[in-house]
């Protein structure tokens, strides 16, 4: 049995929002600048900051790694929503039709073309899979240690490959803000009110 055109439409409708909404708050909370800025400054690496073009490629690139984990722990959360359900096959359809619409409307909101929609989905899937991994099981962190986790790897080896324990330290409490971030956005999504319907916009 399929999932009900209502639940399509509510599925299809929250995930939007979540795209839209999680591509806006990682711009609106400067995550990555304040990332990159602190370490810096707490570092003595202002030499990260001489170039204005490639800083500002750094931080792109680095931008780009906030939302690959943003978006890993947003669908993460979304299957553990949606298996407190007792029907299991009817809630991991949900879960997959959500993971759809959402990488659908988030290839709309940062105006992908095919290639670079694939590309991200292609390394999201490499996430997702390096922290499926049994050795990947996550525990609470002391503020010096570092996360193992694929964002904090490749956004040190970004950051600063010199210094690369520095790096994974600083990049591991960036991680933990993005996962803070994520997980209030998406409680206030899946708890609030059904998105109003001429809000979002329809694929066509």
């Amino acid at each position: 049995m399929g999932v009900p055109r209502k639940v399509k439409d509510t599925i299809s409708d929250r995930a939007a929002v979540l795209a839209r909404r999680l591509s806006e708050v990682l711009v609106e909370e400067r995550v990555v600048p304040r990332f990159v800025d602190s370490y810096v400054v707490e570092h003595g690496r202002y030499a990260l900051q001489v170039h204005a073009g490639l800083y500002r490629d750094l931080l792109a690139m680095l931008q780009r790694e906030a939302l690959l984990a943003a978006s890993t722990h947003a669908l993460e959360m979304m299957v553990k929503e949606t298996g407190k359900e007792d029907r299991k096959a009817a809630s991991n359809k949900q879960a997959s039709a959500f993971r759809q619409k959402y990488l659908a409307a988030l290839t709309r909101q940062q105006h992908w073309n095919a290639g670079t929609a694939l590309d991200f989905q292609a390394d999201l899937q490499a996430y997702e899979n390096i922290l499926t991994r049994p050795h990947a099981a996550r525990r609470n962190r002391k503020p010096f240690e570092a996360a193992h986790h694929p964002f904090v790897d490749r956004c040190a080896f970004l950051l600063d490959s010199s210094f690369l324990e520095d790096a994974r330290v600083a990049a591991s409490r960036a991680l933990a803000n993005l996962e803070t971030i994520t997980t209030r956005l998406l409680q206030d999504i899946l708890c609030g009110p059904p998105p109003a319907r001429a809000s979002v916009r329809r694929e066509h």
